[in-house]
């Protein structure tokens, strides 16, 4: 969020890769909405979602949503949380101990280890349009430091059968969910975005994609440290425009 003139607030919704990291479109929110106004018109500026898998925030977990990406041949990877009460109850009552462990994973950063434990079935009448599987990850950190470990268990829905994707590779899209949040928080830290004392006219909406395609660029040249990429560039300033292939 950005700072403008007579206090408003700049609200962006943004679309994400996740392989790439990448941000193709983005849209102003407006002042008197939330973000779920925008999200069908978000992925209808893209022009082949036919086959794709979308991820949303829990916020977005909605029927209409989720009914809009059907009309674009696109599936739902969507989390179930308090605002889908029925569909969480329903996936709860799933015999999950009855169904074998399809995939574990285990990852190191930010001072924690976690293991994530997978498992999917088929059920034919999910409470959700297009939804033909549930999945329940099974998520264990443990804080390197302090030795404490946390247990949580985050239910989820998808579109995609097993003919698309096997377990394996349906979490991948359960986690790259992250890269979103990686995002903002480049923004916010490395750009110190929250901070920014732009309010005049569209400069707060326009040094958004600015930022996003700094980003961008350094992550497809295989910089993992943006901090140190864009110190890097600093120092030669042929080195911006060689990145996006520009010399």
């Amino acid at each position: 969020m950005l700072p403008v003139r007579r206090g408003r607030k700049i609200h962006l919704l943004t679309a994400c890769d996740h392989a790439s990291a990448l941000v193709p479109v983005q849209m102003d929110v407006g002042e008197k909405a939330n973000g779920t106004t925008r999200f069908q018109p978000l992925p209808d500026t893209l022009e082949d979602l036919a086959g794709t898998g979308v991820t949303g925030d829990a916020m977005h977990t909605r029927h209409d949503h989720a009914v809009h990406l059907l009309d674009r041949q696109a599936h739902s990877v969507v989390l179930a949380k308090r605002n889908t009460k029925k569909l969480r109850k329903q996936l709860k009552s799933l015999p999950w101990k009855q169904i074998p462990l399809q995939d574990r994973t285990r990852a190191t950063g930010h001072g924690r280890q976690e293991i994530r434990r997978l498992k999917v079935c088929t059920v034919s009448n999910l409470l959700f349009p297009g939804a033909r599987r549930a999945v329940q990850t099974v998520r264990r950190r443990v804080d390197r430091k302090t030795g404490k470990s946390s247990l949580k268990t985050v239910p989820a829905v998808t579109g995609l059968t097993t003919e698309q994707t096997g377990p394996a590779q349906l979490s991948r899209p359960i986690r790259g969910h992250r890269a979103v949040e990686a995002l903002h928080h480049v923004r916010d830290v490395t750009f110190t975005e929250d901070a920014s004392r732009l309010r005049t006219g569209n400069a707060p909406r326009a040094m958004a994609p600015c930022r996003n395609l700094a980003i961008g660029a350094l992550r497809l040249a295989g910089i993992r440290t943006i901090t140190a990429g864009l110190r890097r560039a600093a120092r030669d300033h042929t080195r911006p425009l060689a990145l996006p292939g520009l010399t």
